[in-house]
């Protein structure tokens, strides 16, 4: 069920995203005031999205642990990722409705979230089943 990678790096990768889409769905319940202040005004009902974003950032979380749904979870968060993204840029490009944060944060926020995506991409793939120099599988040829 919990079949993990076997290089030690994607193992730590996997558990770093899963703590931290867990962490940070949680934080939707318990700083839900501060999410819902950063959800652009032309989006309706921000409390529900930001519920809604925590509940899936914890499916999320927890949906890469098993290999089962680990490709499907981490698709679900590249998608949540890029659905949040807008939050971000709403930030950027409104500053003083921020000014606990820098202006320079703000702006670092928008490429951190594409190392994320990278992240969560690389955590979830699916390992090669042939390793590099092994020999083909009867029925099989490898290309160089």
């Amino acid at each position: 069920m919990f079949e993990l990678p076997r290089s030690l790096a994607r193992r730590i990768a996997l558990f770093g995203v899963a703590l931290l889409f867990v962490i940070m769905g949680i934080t939707h319940f318990t700083n839900a005031e501060m999410f819902t202040a950063i959800v652009p005004p032309y989006l309706p009902a921000p409390a529900a999205l930001v519920y809604a974003s925590g509940v899936f950032e914890i499916l999320g979380g927890l949906g890469v642990l098993p290999a089962a749904t680990r490709r499907l979870a981490g698709w679900g968060l590249l998608a949540l990722l890029a659905a949040v993204y807008p939050a971000n840029v709403h930030m950027a490009l409104h500053p003083e409705l921020f000014p606990e944060m820098s202006p320079a944060a703000l702006y670092a926020r928008l490429p951190l979230q594409f190392v994320f995506a990278a992240w969560v991409w690389w955590a979830t793939r699916p390992e090669s089943t042939a390793a590099v120099g092994a020999p083909a599988r009867a029925g099989h040829r490898r290309t160089a």
